[in-house]
């Protein structure tokens, strides 16, 4: 670090996470990486997710939403335990948690409980449906609200049957913004000195991403097929979609007429700009088969990378579609450090990412894997909570158990 360089924005802030799976682990592993002191809670037997079996690769996301973070293992059923979370929460900034809702006042541990303890508390709560509500009780995974909120329903071909989104959507979607509540809600103790409850639904958070959808819904009076395959959502952009090349498939869209004209100076169509059918893009949403016939017969000739370079040098938005193994290895985002390789000590070398929100004059911080179940119960203890070696001892004995 220079001498000039800035700390993290949340350095001096410390996170009691006691969030599992996707949801609630991303918005803490984004506080780590803003430099917050994030101490993982988890009971005995590790997090749900710290569980899945390391031999299929279904363990992976756990060394990923949980590098930089400290581990305390411990039974909050048990007195000693429950002893121990309540000192950690009056000396916490945030506490995180993603129980279904109603868990933790069922231990007497939510909101109110713990705020009356530290009014300066953030306390954050991710759910699938919210605190309140008419579903608030229904269980709710990344697959269920993807369902239950549309994005399914909008997903897939035409005539084909709904489809989930490849990616934990609603998950990362929620931990996104869980992660904007705590920090909006810190911003706002700067000012006042006092903390507040944030939470965030699921459901709720995935709800702006259908808004071409949407478009749709009312624009055609709710006549039109919500599916429409790689075709924009709204069915308002046209070309818009994905084509053919001789050794796999390239992304184009044309989002104005300079576009257009750029992609038929890319393929030496010029002529096509007179077409009546093609004229304005008015007359290409009207005849999207006939325009993505155009598109797919001059992409089909040539290779993805060829497409993409002679596309990039007239400045078409375009992409080459890829695989998951080209983009773990991309060379742009391990130049920008956002990738890195990690040498971990449970999962071997693998590649992990870093925050996407970067913040200058900061340097990026440096990739702690994620800790062994309980890796830290010594240090917060005696170190942080003040706990001499005979209580370590006993809560070693009691509260793990």
């Amino acid at each position: 670090m220079t001498t000039n360089a800035r700390p993290q924005p949340l350095s001096g802030i410390t996170v009691v996470d006691l969030t599992q799976i996707y949801n609630g682990p991303y918005a803490t592993y984004l506080m780590a990486m803003a430099g917050a002191r994030v101490i993982k809670v988890e009971p005995p037997s590790g997090e749900h997710l710290r569980q899945r079996t390391a031999t299929s690769g279904a363990a992976l996301p756990f060394a990923m939403l949980n590098g930089n973070k400290l581990s305390l293992a411990i039974n909050l059923k048990n007195p000693r335990a429950r002893a121990a979370f309540l000192n950690m929460v009056e000396q916490a900034d945030v506490v995180v948690e993603n129980f279904a809702p109603g868990v933790m006042d069922r231990l007497s541990l939510g909101p109110g409980d713990l705020m009356r303890r530290n009014p300066r508390l953030i306390y954050a709560s991710g759910s699938g449906y919210g605190l309140d509500g008419p579903y608030r009780d229904y269980p709710a995974m990344d697959l269920t609200v993807q369902a239950i909120s549309g994005v399914m329903s909008v997903t897939g071909e035409p005539d084909g049957p709904p489809l989930k989104a490849g990616p934990a959507i609603c998950d990362f979607f929620g931990g996104i913004h869980l992660y904007g509540a705590i920090a909006t809600a810190l911003f706002e103790r700067e000012r006042t000195g006092a903390g507040r409850l944030v939470e965030v639904s699921m459901m709720e958070a995935v709800y702006a991403s259908l808004s071409s959808n949407l478009g749709l819904l009312y624009g055609s009076g709710g006549d039109a097929p919500m599916r429409t395959g790689n075709r924009h959502g709204g069915l308002s952009l046209c070309p818009y979609n994905v084509y053919p090349a001789s050794d796999g498939y390239i992304a184009i869209i044309c989002n104005h007429e300079a576009h257009w004209r750029d992609l038929l100076l890319s393929m030496e169509r010029p002529n096509l700009a007179a077409d009546p059918r093609m004229a304005s893009m008015k007359q290409r949403v009207a005849n999207m088969e006939l325009v993505d016939k155009v598109v797919s017969d001059w992409t089909r000739r040539l290779r993805k990378q060829a497409l993409f370079e002679k596309l990039l040098a007239n400045r078409v938005p375009s992409a080459p579609v890829r695989d998951l193994k080209e983009v773990v290895a991309d060379p742009h985002l391990h130049a920008r450090g956002m990738l890195s390789s990690l040498a971990h000590p449970e999962f071997g070398d693998i590649v992990v990412a870093r925050s996407p929100l970067r913040y200058a004059g900061s340097p990026l911080p440096k990739l702690e894997p994620s800790p062994l179940l309980g890796a830290h119960n010594r240090e917060l203890l005696g170190d942080w909570l003040g706990y001499d070696a005979e209580q370590i001892a006993a809560f070693e004995a009691e509260a793990a158990q």
